[in-house]
């Protein structure tokens, strides 16, 4: 089963439709040593803003690495399975603790997940501005390209 290349702001409606279906991600952040941190969060998907989004506490582990990447941000990725279906989105990560972005992240995260985060007032938004995206999805032909028969 061949992944395909996906334009992360102009998904195909399969790829779409599998980031709109309640599914665990996971999310990888580099640790300040270069390793691989890889925890279970809930994404939400924008692709108009090109955005990825994930709830979080400002002290978690996540949190501290891509904030140690510096103004630059943090190159990561949230992932997505079920069975032989999977989305991966890549991207630059910043953290953001303004109240609209974080009420929007909040919003976003209910609506996908269809229940509203319990109050955090250490509470800030991972938005990943996003470069890449791939995966497969259902309604996909293996190893073809979106716009490609």
């Amino acid at each position: 089963m061949a992944a395909y290349p996906v334009d992360p702001g102009d998904p195909d409606p399969s790829y779409l439709s599998f980031w709109r279906e309640r599914h665990l991600c996971t999310l990888t952040t580099p640790r300040p040593d270069g390793s691989p941190h890889v925890v279970p969060v809930g994404v939400t998907y924008d692709p108009e803003a090109r955005l990825a989004r994930v709830i979080a506490n400002k002290s978690s582990t996540k949190v501290l690495n891509v904030l140690a990447a510096g103004p630059e941000g943090a190159r990561v990725a949230v992932c997505q399975v079920d069975g032989r279906r999977w989305a991966t989105l890549v991207g630059r990560a910043f953290v953001r603790a303004e109240p609209d972005r974080v009420a929007e992240a909040e919003r976003r995260y209910a609506e996908r997940y269809e229940r509203t985060p319990s109050p955090n007032p250490s509470r800030v938004v991972i938005e990943i501005e996003l470069t890449r995206a791939m995966g497969k999805a259902a309604g996909r032909t293996p190893g073809k390209a979106p716009g490609k028969s």
